[in-house]
């Protein structure tokens, strides 16, 4: 395969996609309710999927990053090299470049009706309408100016209209200022970037770093930003779509249900509204839908919090050498832990220090050197061979959890720790693993015989 040498435009990486023979394409005008959505996920994972003329209007993407590899792939890296180099990026973010003039603005809408000029779809059966669901929402500190970038939940709630889930994190923080002074927040919402973009918007940093400068970082040169029509948000200058608005202040409406990462629907509730003022976009441009619970969403997620996850455990433990969040946990539960063991009770601080790293994080197994944390069967494997529950395992009631995990009581629930580490005493052989010698080293072409065909 032609593996690409740098980070990729959107555009480039759905054209890298078609030629790799993994990117699907649908009959035109297919219905944004549902129909899309169910496409989506049948080729989850396997392909991406495009939509012409969906709805009847512009062009909708899918499954772009539906794959672990597929990410590092359009990052321009190796698979393994993913979660070191996203937390280099974090670490070391590179100044976002401000230009005049920029594709995303090649079409200005001031007269605003999101449904009549957007192909936004509806995806999961009880969801409360149409969402945005792959739109980086960009806000401004109104005090400092620094920026933020993250996702949220879009309902399309009127014409110009937004619901929009806003979690106690750095965009209600901006919120809070600017409602406290009796004003809107300045926002928008620019759909179709770069993966660097998606990536980098669901890093967990400090307030005062913006994200746009990890998606820099990321792609190894700054990234181009324009400043909005109606505001004073920078942008990124490639993006397909943009929406610019204001969260309003003191105004709460309705929104969800919404299919969301546990595969399970967020309630409904008063939320924050945004009011759209301006659309802004490429000719014919892109319109990206991740759909809800899907594989695009849960690696979006996960490959950050891995990073993050990382960097903290590694901070007091050295010894642990690769974090993964398994996609059978919704990419946010389930974390499996390496570990050069060196000490007896090791495994089990290591745990400790796996809840401490993130809230979310319900169940973790640590494992040996000799495990694929990214191979579920391999952990069940040393869980089955090396974990004995009345010694290894460790249990936390009430403790902090995810809200979205309905088995919680309102985000509080417990967490369990799976020590499958070897004891390091142990008998050579006791806990030898087979192999069979030269095996990996046989060129099956020189062997197999695909002609030969026997008669029983």
């Amino acid at each position: 395969m032609d593996y690409p040498n740098h980070a990729l435009s959107l555009r480039e990486w759905l054209d890298h996609l078609q030629r790799t023979e993994r990117l699907a394409v649908a009959k035109p005008g297919l219905s944004l309710r549902h129909e899309i959505a169910g496409i989506a996920n049948r080729m989850d994972g396997r392909k991406a999927t495009l939509f012409p003329k969906a709805g009847g209007m512009s062009t909708v993407v899918s499954g772009i990053v539906s794959d672990r590899n597929w990410m590092a792939e359009a990052l321009g890296i190796a698979p393994g090299e993913l979660v070191s180099r996203f937390g280099k990026a974090s670490a070391e973010p590179v100044a976002w470049k401000e230009v005049s003039k920029a594709p995303c603005q090649e079409v200005v809408h001031r007269d605003v009706d999101i449904l009549k000029q957007m192909p936004v779809p509806t995806h999961n059966e009880h969801d409360s309408g149409a969402y945005i669901t792959a739109g980086i929402l960009v806000s401004r500190d109104p005090e400092s100016g620094i920026q933020n970038v993250t996702i949220h939940r879009c309902q399309i709630s009127g014409p110009n209209r937004i619901g929009v889930l806003l979690l106690p994190r750095h965009t209600h923080h901006y919120y809070r200022k600017a409602e406290k002074a009796g004003k809107p927040l300045e926002i928008a919402i620019a759909i179709g970037v770069e993966p660097a973009c998606l990536l980098a918007s669901q890093a967990i940093v400090p307030i005062d770093h913006d994200e746009l400068e990890i998606a820099g970082a990321l792609k190894g040169a700054p990234l181009d930003v324009v400043k909005c029509v109606t505001n004073d948000v920078r942008i990124p200058a490639d993006a397909e779509i943009v929406l610019e608005g204001r969260i309003l202040p003191k105004t709460r409406e309705p929104e969800g249900p919404f299919g969301e990462f546990p595969q399970y629907y967020g309630e409904r509730a008063e939320r924050h509204v945004i009011e759209i003022d301006a659309i802004t976009h490429r000719r014919d441009p892109l319109f990206h839908t991740i759909v809800g619970g899907g594989l695009e969403h849960l690696l979006l997620g996960a490959i950050p919090r891995e990073a993050t996850i990382l960097a903290a455990m590694r901070a007091s433990f050295p010894d642990v050498k690769d974090v993964h969040l398994a996609l059978g946990g919704v990419g946010r539960y389930h974390l499996y832990v390496k570990l050069d063991k060196t000490q007896e009770g090791q495994g089990k601080n290591v745990l400790l220090a796996a809840f401490a790293a993130h809230y979310d994080i319900k169940h973790a197994v640590v494992v040996d050197m000799d495990v694929d944390i990214h191979n579920p069967r391999e952990v069940e494997w040393a869980v089955a061979t090396r974990f004995q529950a009345d010694r290894d395992l460790v249990v936390i009631s009430d403790s902090q959890g995810s809200k979205l995990d309905p088995s919680t009581d309102g985000g509080v629930g417990a967490k369990m720790g799976l020590d499958a580490t070897i004891p390091l005493h142990s008998p050579e052989m006791k806990y030898k693993r087979i192999r069979v010698p030269g095996e990996e080293n046989i060129d099956l072409d020189a062997v197999l015989d695909p002609q030969a065909r026997v008669t029983f």
